[in-house]
């Protein structure tokens, strides 16, 4: 049996992907949505964040709730939603993990990244790549594009956690992300990456992450090669 939070994201999400509540629409106020439900504030807070990291909606703070406008913008592939650490760091705990950077730079967003980071088109974002090794070994190919304005970056602090540089340093609150997973096969930048042959398949793992808030920081695609690479999902029935 669900716990009540749960069953209340349930009906939440049902109301938005029927078009109860449009992309973009303020939802109605934590008080309203408790009485609607006969619960509390602090159950309808933790049902709100369940659809913030799903990537359903985000908060705004002395707004309100708002449905994403970029709700239903979706590719054509299976999604999958990971209850994993975020970032290699975390999933590979007690690990050594180090990186290669192999690009750091500042351009302005395209479109479609300005309207999944839910900024302007003219905000500067870093283009970021690297390659993740766990214990000397090959482990992911990163792909991450971030808003400049979040915080400042180097080469050093991309030879490390950017997760944990953010959260230290920062003191940025990551609530978590909304992730898809598919296959791919290999191309110019795996080869470089990963020492991928031309053509051989890769795990491809898409994520937008958030902030307590709501707010998406992140933008970023991992292809890890297949001879190495499983996806485990631990899956709990209440």
């Amino acid at each position: 049996m669900a716990y009540k939070y749960e069953a209340i994201a349930d009906s939440l999400r049902q109301d938005i992907k029927s078009g109860k509540y449009a992309p973009g629409e303020l939802m109605p106020d934590q008080n309203k949505l408790a009485a609607t439900f006969d619960t509390t504030r602090i159950t309808i807070h933790k049902a709100i964040q369940l659809l913030i990291i799903e990537g359903m909606v985000y908060s705004k703070r002395g707004a309100g709730t708002f449905v994403r406008k970029d709700f239903g913008i979706t590719e054509d592939h299976q999604e999958t939603l990971m209850d994993k650490p975020l970032g290699t760091t975390r999933t590979n705990a007690g690990k050594k993990v180090t990186s290669k950077v192999l690009e750091l730079q500042a351009r302005l967003p395209t479109t479609r990244e300005a309207e999944q980071l839910m900024i302007d088109d003219m905000d500067p974002v870093y283009v970021i790549r690297r390659t993740r090794y766990v214990d000397g070994k090959v482990w992911a190919y990163e792909h991450t594009i971030m808003p400049t304005s979040i915080v400042t970056l180097t080469k050093s602090v991309l030879m490390g956690s950017i997760y944990g540089y953010l959260e230290k340093e920062r003191g940025m609150s990551i609530a978590g992300s909304h992730r898809i997973i598919s296959a791919a096969k290999a191309n110019d930048e795996d080869i470089e990456g990963l020492g991928s042959q031309v053509g051989d398949p890769v795990l491809v793992i898409n994520q937008v992450s958030y902030t307590d808030d709501g707010q998406p920081f992140e933008i970023s695609e991992a292809h890890l090669p297949y001879a190495t690479s499983t996806v485990v999902a631990d899956i709990q029935i209440h």
